[in-house]
């Protein structure tokens, strides 16, 4: 690992790294009551050193009914200096990324896919701003499937949108709420959508309009956090019962299954000595590839393929 840069500068502007990622988590409550571990679970924690670790899982099964083949987790933390793409946009900054990768995920016979990809990616700037860029290339579901059936999923990677305008977060940035809001209008419009998603989604678009309102007077508080979705579009399942509502899977006696799940928030800035930094608050980003509510032919809650990535810059 690199030495400590920065030590002692107050005037000097420096980065702290953070970011996490696990491969799987969550519980069983029925046909058997069982914790989870956090499998391939890792983080990267409020460090100014540059870094990077990685974490394998091999071939795993839980009371015979969930298994995957393999998991693999990394996060890392690096300063690049000098860096321009071929139309001369200034790359240089402070680059947080977080990966998980589960491969031959199988649920109950109901869910499988041979690869799940969850990458969050976060680009401080080295002179202006606090805010990042923020990219979920990499992300990806390769052949999932519901009850053999393959489900054709299309990805939206930019919901986030450029790096907001005059160093304002992105619960500040006008473009963003927006996306979310036509996101979460169609959802929740949707004919047939059950009582308790429409709740959720309700509540979600109140939330934007808070957001949007404050967001005028640059007025954040630090439970500020919103949900949206990677994915654009599920096509049509071929299994009797089964239904979508934007990435939303509901099947029949088995649960809901909420697909490329991000939810982007405020927490607190460190200074990488646990002390509290110049700016009080950053952005994180974090993304769940599948996320499960079992009942009926098994109960409890999964979570398959977690990546968190921030930072934050001062003074």
């Amino acid at each position: 690992m690199a030495a400590l840069a920065n030590v002692g500068s107050v005037k000097e502007k420096y980065h702290v790294y953070h970011a996490e990622a696990q491969v799987l988590s969550g519980a069983l409550e029925h046909p058997v009551k069982q914790q989870l571990e956090n499998y391939g679970q890792l983080a990267f924690e409020r460090t100014r050193r540059e870094g990077h670790l990685t974490e394998e899982v091999g071939e795993t099964t839980i009371e015979g009914l969930i298994s995957f083949r393999s998991g693999r987790t990394s996060v890392s933390g690096s300063l690049i200096k000098n860096k321009k793409d071929l139309w001369g946009n200034d790359h240089s900054g402070w680059v947080t990324l977080s990966t998980s990768v589960i491969e031959g995920l199988n649920v109950f016979e109901v869910i499988t896919a041979d690869r799940m990809v969850a990458q969050v990616s976060t680009e401080h700037a080295l002179i202006n701003g606090h805010v990042p860029k923020v990219t979920f290339l990499g992300t990806r579901f390769e052949n999932l499937r519901v009850a053999g059936f393959p489900v054709q999923i299309e990805l939206d990677l930019a919901i986030c949108g450029e790096q907001p305008a005059d160093d304002r977060t992105y619960l500040q940035d006008t473009g963003f709420l927006e996306r979310v809001q036509r996101q979460l209008d169609g959802i929740a419009g949707a004919k047939g959508l059950p009582e308790t998603l429409k709740k959720q989604y309700d509540a979600e678009i109140v939330n934007i309009e808070d957001l949007r309102k404050r967001a005028k007077g640059k007025d954040e508080r630090k439970t500020d956090k919103l949900q949206c979705a990677l994915v654009k579009s599920i096509g049509p399942i071929p299994v009797p019962g089964v239904k979508t509502f934007g990435n939303v899977i509901f099947i029949p006696y088995f649960g809901t299954v909420a697909l490329g799940e991000i939810e982007v928030g405020l927490e607190p800035s460190y200074d990488g000595f646990g002390e509290p930094a110049f700016k009080p608050y950053s952005n994180y980003f974090a993304l769940n590839m599948a996320d499960m509510r079992l009942g009926c032919i098994g109960g409890g809650k999964l979570l398959a393929g977690g990546a968190k990535a921030n930072g934050n810059t001062a003074p």
